[in-house]
């Protein structure tokens, strides 16, 4: 999933070379921590032709550093919610942009990179057994991974557009809906949305709330309240047919292991899920 840099650059290290002079300008320690580059799921489909990202089918992280865990650790930072934001934003060696920008599954390509460089590719939490309940200590290998890559299914009748979204023709409403791939700003904010929802006593709306932050446009409307009042009536073929289409034209990586309960038996690939202790294993 990554290159380190020595590898691609193809930089070759020399037998004995001689050590350079150090002098009093010189002296004390310097440090540089080093880098890898990460393929990115989406190949640099998916952003603006503004973004330094457009087009781009890796991208450069720094290595996890004390500095890093002091984020990851950081009560306020933890009390707040963005411990994992600000963590991404410090390892990013491009700083022209903010990770909130990057789409879900590049994002989550650079948290399974950056895990590894800290902490190793071994991540060991605890799995409920899908069919007795059974709670397992099991350790994954986060080297497995799985890139999804985006699905132009023509059966479906699913296209880009121009401008880095995509278009479908809706089996019922038969209206034509443009839409985007979600970012990590995007992600934020649902998150923020269900947990004001979860705490009033309002139905929960993570679903449209969804469909309403990733589609762009209805009938070549592209107005908020149009995009609004289609979602809310949107028959529920046209929703899980437009669930589906985002499925496959979303880039994503996961990590895949085989499972095996302890208790039962039981047997089956299982995605790795990402817990609380995936940053924090201590």
């Amino acid at each position: 999933m990554s290159r380190n840099n020595m590898e691609r650059m193809g930089a070759v290290p020399q037998a004995e070379a001689p050590m350079p002079e150090v002098t009093n300008a010189q002296s004390g320690l310097h440090f540089v921590a080093p880098t890898e580059f990460v393929d990115l799921p989406s190949k640099g489909f998916g952003y603006d032709a503004s973004h330094p990202m457009h087009g781009k089918d890796t991208i450069e992280i720094r290595y996890m550093t004390a500095k890093d865990e002091d984020i990851l650790t950081s009560k306020t930072l933890l009390k707040k919610g963005i411990a994992i934001e600000r963590f991404l934003d410090n390892i990013l060696v491009d700083k022209s942009f903010k990770a909130s920008s990057l789409l879900v599954g590049d994002r989550n390509a650079i948290i399974i990179a950056a895990r590894i460089s800290g902490y190793g590719s071994d991540y060991d939490t605890t799995v409920s057994c899908p069919a007795c309940a059974e709670t397992n200590n099991y350790s994954f290998d986060l080297n497995e991974t799985q890139i999804h890559e985006t699905i132009l299914d023509e059966k479906l009748g699913i296209a880009k557009t121009e401008e880095g979204f995509f278009k479908v023709t809706l089996p019922l409403t038969k209206y034509e809906v443009q839409f985007k791939l979600l970012t990590g700003e995007d992600e934020i904010y649902l998150a923020k949305m269900s947990s004001s929802q979860t705490k009033g006593t309002n139905v929960e709306t993570n679903l449209t709330n969804q469909y309403k932050r990733m589609i762009v446009s209805v009938q070549g409307h592209k107005d908020t309240m149009t995009i609004e009042q289609f979602v809310d009536n949107m028959p529920t073929r046209d929703s899980r047919f437009l669930t589906k289409c985002y499925k496959l034209v979303n880039p994503n990586v996961k990590v895949i292991n085989n499972f095996s309960c302890t208790a039962c038996g039981f047997e089956q690939e299982l995605e790795v899920p990402f817990g609380a202790d995936f940053f924090w294993p201590e």
